[in-house]
């Protein structure tokens, strides 16, 4: 083990004890309780400042289910994939010819972002946001309208339009080729409405 892989042990095992103290949904003074440890010692070790002894160590990782190696390993990405058709998919407007793809699976307050597929001829009709809310299309692929308060604004590949996403709006691809966009909702915090 390197010197320089050894300065990470503190933060490593700072990292790794509050991510699954967390997520297992337990508080400090619990985990300390089940350690036998200070909670005080703990919440050192848990910062990266303190230098826990190998007891107490061999303690949290008892008390946690893990092992000490577990504790002190770089930390691993919390990654998830979420396979084709796992996310809500909606078929939308006249014929169904428009799709809706989620493609957050998280959910991010204030934060909506959605793949729009309109057929040759699709129209759909976009749902009003609560006021002071922000709305971004994005076009891929292909030529897309947006229809916002009256406006008409075309879109070509890489296009970019901002509107007011509190207003009425909708969406028409009345090109040949299936169009492809993106669709960011940013919608006002409770107080900013």
């Amino acid at each position: 083990m390197s010197y320089e892989t050894v300065d990470l042990l503190p933060g490593n095992l700072a990292k790794n004890l509050r991510y699954v103290r967390e997520r297992r949904g337990l508080t400090q003074a619990r985990v300390a309780k089940l350690a036998g440890v200070p909670r005080s010692t703990l919440a050192l070790v848990e910062t990266g400042s303190g230098n826990p002894t190998l007891l107490v160590l061999a303690r949290l990782a008892g008390a946690l289910q893990v092992s000490i190696e577990e504790l002190i390993a770089a930390p691993r990405s919390d990654a998830h994939v979420h396979r084709n058709g796992t996310l809500p998919v909606e078929r939308r407007g006249k014929g169904k010819k428009a799709e809706v793809r989620t493609l957050l699976p998280d959910p991010i307050p204030g934060m909506q972002i959605d793949r729009l597929e309109l057929e040759p001829g699709a129209r759909m009709t976009g749902v009003p946001h609560p006021p002071g809310t922000r709305e971004y299309l994005v076009c891929e692929r292909g030529r897309m309208t947006l229809w916002a308060a009256g406006e008409r604004y075309d879109l070509a590949f890489g296009d970019v339009v901002s509107y007011q996403g509190d207003q009425h709006h909708s969406y028409w691809n009345d090109g040949n080729v299936t169009a492809i966009g993106f669709s960011v909702v940013a919608i006002a915090p409770p107080g900013l409405r």
